[in-house]
């Protein structure tokens, strides 16, 4: 991998992480695109946490109150949508690794990803707070989520969307989606460091690449979450759903006639 590579796709991961239109099949297509094989996985981890890092800074009051009142009522809400994740998550892990790892269907799951995005601006808008939420709130959205750990579903337009399904204020919705980012991060990057280093996947890193994408991520993460903020506030999540039916399309075609990039759907 290049440094010009390493920015771009930091760049990319770090804007679409937040952007509804799916970080995951992003990366996957770049790496299509580019030809990266070697090294990919770790890349992934760190322009993740390059993300991660982005959010502490957005979210800092609030990440301070959960670190001084972990029973408080939020906390205990995003850990019911990271357990419900989490455990649909290992409970088909075989099955979304097939998906990550063929790309088969990142066609289709980017079409999804915006017909999701598109019957948002169908529910009619809720009030709902994140102080009024249920855990079964909670857990629709730990739902929603789960359907991002394959490629090309947006996690933060299911969450966001899944939020809104539940009546919640459309920033509060992304409030909470954003917030719920950081143990989903966190803990899939640690599972896959524990494959990197696991020895049979051990991968050579160049640090100057990485770090390029790291940081690269992690400012295109800050404005890509303070923009969403202000999309929630006045604009229309159907706008990102036009630019994934695209992709998708574009999948699609390689897909049925010239196997380019993506192996054939059949």
């Amino acid at each position: 991998m290049s440094l010009i590579q390493a920015l771009i796709l930091g760049t990319i991961q770090g804007l679409t992480e937040f952007i509804p239109v799916s970080s995951s099949g992003h990366l996957v297509l770049l790496h299509r695109l580019f030809g990266i094989t070697e090294g990919s996985l770790t890349f992934t981890i760190f322009v993740h946490l390059g993300s991660l890092l982005a959010i502490f800074v957005v979210f800092f009051e609030d990440i301070l109150h959960i670190v001084k009142n972990p029973f408080d009522k939020l906390p205990l809400l995003l850990l019911t949508g990271a357990v419900v994740t989490g455990a649909i998550g290992l409970a088909f892990s075989g099955f979304f690794r097939s998906i990550f790892e063929t790309g088969q269907t990142i066609g289709i799951n980017f079409i999804l990803t915006g017909l999701v995005l598109f019957s948002a601006e169908k529910i009619r808008r809720g009030e709902k707070e994140i102080a009024e939420m249920t855990h079964l709130d909670a857990s629709f959205i730990g739902f929603m989520q789960s359907f991002a750990i394959m490629p090309a579903i947006s996690r933060s337009g299911m969450t966001i969307v899944g939020a809104l399904f539940r009546g919640m204020d459309r920033i509060e919705a992304a409030r909470y989606s954003f917030l719920l980012s950081i143990p989903v991060i966190l803990g899939a990057s640690l599972l896959e460091i524990r494959e990197v280093y696991s020895g049979a996947l051990l991968e050579s890193i160049n640090t100057i690449p990485i770090l390029a994408g790291t940081v690269s991520a992690a400012i295109a993460s800050y404005f890509a979450i303070k923009y969403m903020l202000k999309v929630l506030t006045k604009g229309s999540l159907a706008v990102f759903s036009y630019y994934v039916f695209a992709l998708g399309v574009f999948v699609l075609i390689d897909q049925f006639f010239f196997q380019a990039f993506f192996p054939s759907f059949f």
